[in-house]
């Protein structure tokens, strides 16, 4: 196994150099970017999220329109031939705007320093945010890795346990009633269930129960440990049952039929001739089958919620997140930090493929990843 695992490993490198690769080639061809936004801004036409300019920026910008005034046409056509907007703007600024990002040098060379950057675990600094970009992924991951981590237990805690039941009583009327619920659930999309709950839980027009914004009140830092962990509970309540309301229906079905496919074959009949109880039979036999096709979604499921699947209700509820925060960092054509979440998304993604697969080896002992080829 520790062969096996060294292989995957080693494996991860090119897999994250060819996804870092294609999306740099694509941003290469992308319209716009960091020093059209800051020429935007000089011309008052930035309409991008809101985000601060650095102060070593803002320092540009003074000098921009310092300097602006004695541009003369030809290098105003010279500095508008490469960027759209940049009439009347000094060549000479333009070029500080391009090695202030980096943008100075060979996109090669870019690539292969930002590549040894990142092996290192080097991130620099946010183009638009006086911030190193590990900090800024540290204050945003909390809330990530609350949504994420309880959405996906909450999901499976609920889900496995009411697929097998509903494969034991296939057909009955608890299997229909509750596949009904499940599917009307799932049909439901997520944010528009979000604003229900705050429309009638968090002071919108009926019932204020709940808050509206944040992970913890404001203050947390006085509360008992108790009254701690109760805060941060009660701020999860409504964005964890937005979030959860349509993920019991993949899981819960995909229980269900995988389930009722190993209770249909021979092995079953024969354990329940030998006289062993429905329970021997069900978690003695079945469910060690059963559960594996179910523990091969965990990592999409868990990779879903925590960064895709939690934008619109970070957003809904003011949670300040890595969705956000990824979301917020494309439109402002924030690249650097683009690409540092983009590394780090892949690599958990990568690991926590990694760590199924070695679940697989501790729910079924049958199963040897040594012996196969990578």
């Amino acid at each position: 196994m520790g062969a096996y695992i060294l292989r995957r490993l080693l494996l991860m490198i090119p897999t994250l150099v060819g996804i870092m690769a294609i999306n740099f080639v694509i941003i290469q061809f992308a319209p716009g970017g960091p020093v059209e936004r800051v020429i935007a801004q000089l011309q008052g036409t930035d309409v991008s999220a809101t985000s601060r300019i650095s102060g070593g920026g803002s320092d540009m910008l003074g000098g921009g329109n310092d300097t602006s005034g004695g541009s003369g046409g030809a290098t105003a056509d010279s500095a508008s031939s490469k960027y759209r907007g940049a009439q009347g703007l000094d060549p000479e600024f333009i070029k500080e705007l391009e090695a202030q990002f980096g943008f100075d040098k060979p996109p090669l060379e870019r690539f292969l320093k930002m590549l040894g950057d990142y092996a290192r675990f080097d991130f620099g600094e946010s183009y638009f945010r006086d911030i190193k970009i590990i900090d800024l992924i540290a204050e945003k991951l909390p809330v990530s890795i609350s949504l994420g981590l309880w959405m996906t237990l909450i999901s499976y805690a609920v889900s496995i346990p009411l697929g097998i039941r509903k494969a034991v009583s296939d057909g009955s009327r608890f299997d229909v009633w509750t596949s009904g619920v499940i599917v009307v659930a799932y049909a439901i999309p997520g944010f528009l269930f979000a604003v229900l709950l705050i429309v009638l839980f968090a002071g919108g027009s009926f019932w204020d129960i709940f808050p509206l914004r944040g992970l913890v009140s404001d203050n947390w830092e006085q509360l008992s440990w108790p009254a701690r962990i109760a805060d941060y509970f009660w701020h999860l309540a409504l964005p964890l049952t937005a979030m959860a309301l349509s993920a019991f229906a993949t899981t819960t079905l995909l229980t269900k039929n995988s389930f009722l496919d190993e209770i249909r074959k021979q092995y079953v009949i024969t354990a329940r001739a030998k006289g062993l109880t429905e329970s021997q039979v069900l978690y003695g036999h079945v469910f060690r089958n059963a559960m594996l096709i179910v523990v091969a979604g965990f990592p999409g499921a868990f990779i879903s919620s925590f960064f895709a699947g939690s934008l619109l209700i970070e957003t809904i509820f003011s949670l300040d997140g890595l969705g956000l925060l990824s979301f917020e960092s494309v439109i402002n054509r924030d690249y650097a930090v683009v690409f540092a979440t983009l590394y780090i998304f892949s690599l958990m993604g990568l690991l926590v493929n990694l760590i199924s697969d070695l679940t697989y080896t501790w729910i079924d002992p049958r199963i040897d990843f040594e012996s196969r080829e990578v």
